[in-house]
């Protein structure tokens, strides 16, 4: 299996990503915010996204998104094709993107919004920590961007407080030692064997 940072080649694949974060937002009754073939395909192009294959087929996908003037990043949806799921491939693609994330905005907070418990466990292993809503980018187009999920009039209810989701944050200079004697350490599983990797 191939986990790369974004380019053109993978664009063939943006249909059927955007179709499998649809179909698995309606299954679980919860949200993906669903995005366009346009917006995904910006993200492909510019290389700000990391998609996994498997001898020429979509196995995978994740997108990171800046808010507030580059001050907040967004890894955003994570998606995994249906016949690879359960083989630790969330995991592989969460620590990718987390990785293209803190290379390209290294002073940057990273943030998630999430209902799911495995996603939860790998933000946890990152160094993200749960926070309230106002800890998160209060940017206008960030919020905008739940009008798709399902729970929406829930966010909107609650004054943007709280929603089904829940918020986690990693904060640079919570994490890292100005020389390195700090690091985050996370467990990814390659196919059932654990192997350890550094996160900085």
């Amino acid at each position: 299996m191939e986990i790369e940072i974004s380019s053109d080649k993978h664009l063939m694949y943006v249909s059927e990503i955007q179709q499998e974060m649809y179909d698995s937002a309606q299954r679980r009754g919860t949200g993906i915010a669903k995005r366009s073939i346009e917006y995904l395909t910006k993200k492909i192009s510019e290389g700000n996204a990391v998609v996994a294959t498997e001898n020429g087929k979509w196995v995978g996908f994740c997108y990171i998104e800046t808010w507030s003037h580059g001050q907040f990043v967004a890894n955003s949806g994570l998606i995994v094709s249906p016949d690879y799921r359960n083989r630790g491939v969330a995991t592989l693609i969460k620590n990718k993107v987390f990785q293209l994330s803190r290379e390209k905005y290294p002073n940057a907070k990273v943030f998630g919004l999430t209902t799911g418990l495995a996603v939860m466990k790998i933000n946890s292993d990152l160094g993200y920590k749960p926070v309230i809503y106002s800890e998160l980018t209060q940017d206008e187009e960030f919020w905008n961007g739940c009008r798709n999920c399902v729970n929406y009039e829930i966010l909107m209810k609650k004054e943007r407080k709280n929603c089904l989701c829940t918020a986690m944050l990693f904060v640079p200079e919570n994490n890292d030692k100005v020389n390195g004697t700090e690091i985050q350490q996370s467990e990814i599983d390659y196919n059932g064997e654990k192997e350890s990797r550094l996160s900085v």
